[in-house]
């Protein structure tokens, strides 16, 4: 919380918050955009970085890398956060030569922007894994994770692990966590956005149209570009 003297009167407002979306963006849609606008909105974030990773730790096969090169994805990337004032391309993962870990990512933007609140955004696939992930107990001492959920999503069907998790750091509430800086899960409201990167790409191949799917941009890109033909 921020508290500044107003006359007589000390006023507290909320920490200004970022939102971080990583991925492989490959390529980057409309369901990553809008998906991330509604949860800045929800709540209430400042910035939005979308941080395209170099080599994915759970993408380790050759059918599941990235097919766009590293400067490619990263330029789509950028174009699509050209469209809106919120978000930002965050090139910083693109720069290692290892694996991109969330947790180190986090320490940086916690350094970089110790004042500022970091609520990190997940998928429910990611979700179903997110026990697995490297150091993850220290991923949620860093930022608060936030779950982007579909209409159909069922709690009942999650592992043991995630159910565990959740009973310790799920919130029903924003006000929940209005002095707390991290360590929170929080669910967003159902969004009905059913757009993959795996749909787009299978589609591009076809040679059919994704329109739909991704920003004119971005499109421009992929064609003048022919990926993933």
């Amino acid at each position: 919380m921020v508290k500044e003297l107003v006359g007589n009167q000390l006023i507290t407002s909320q920490t200004e918050s970022i939102g971080i979306y990583g991925g492989t963006f490959d390529p980057i849609h409309l369901g990553h955009t809008q998906s991330a606008q509604a949860t800045a909105q929800y709540l209430n974030l400042t910035k939005i970085l979308f941080i395209p990773a170099h080599i994915p730790p759970h993408k380790n096969t050759v059918d599941s890398l990235p097919t766009a090169n590293p400067e490619q994805r990263s330029t789509m990337v950028e174009l699509a956060c050209k469209e809106n004032e919120l978000f930002e391309c965050d090139k910083r993962e693109l720069q290692r030569h290892e694996h991109s870990y969330t947790v180190d990512t986090l320490k940086e933007l916690k350094q970089e922007f110790p004042e500022r609140r970091l609520y990190f955004i997940v998928g429910m696939d990611s979700l179903l894994t997110f026990t697995t992930w490297h150091h993850y107990q220290e991923i949620l001492k860093l930022c608060h994770l936030v779950v982007n959920t579909r209409p159909d999503y069922d709690l009942s069907q999650l592992n043991s692990e995630t159910k565990t998790l959740l009973s310790k750091h799920q919130v029903s509430s924003l006000a929940e966590i209005e002095n707390i800086n991290s360590g929170a899960i929080i669910f967003t409201k159902p969004m009905a956005i059913d757009i993959s990167s795996t749909d787009i790409r299978s589609k591009l191949q076809r040679n059919l149209s994704t329109h739909l799917q991704l920003s004119a941009s971005v499109m421009n890109f992929i064609e003048q570009n022919q990926l993933y033909r």
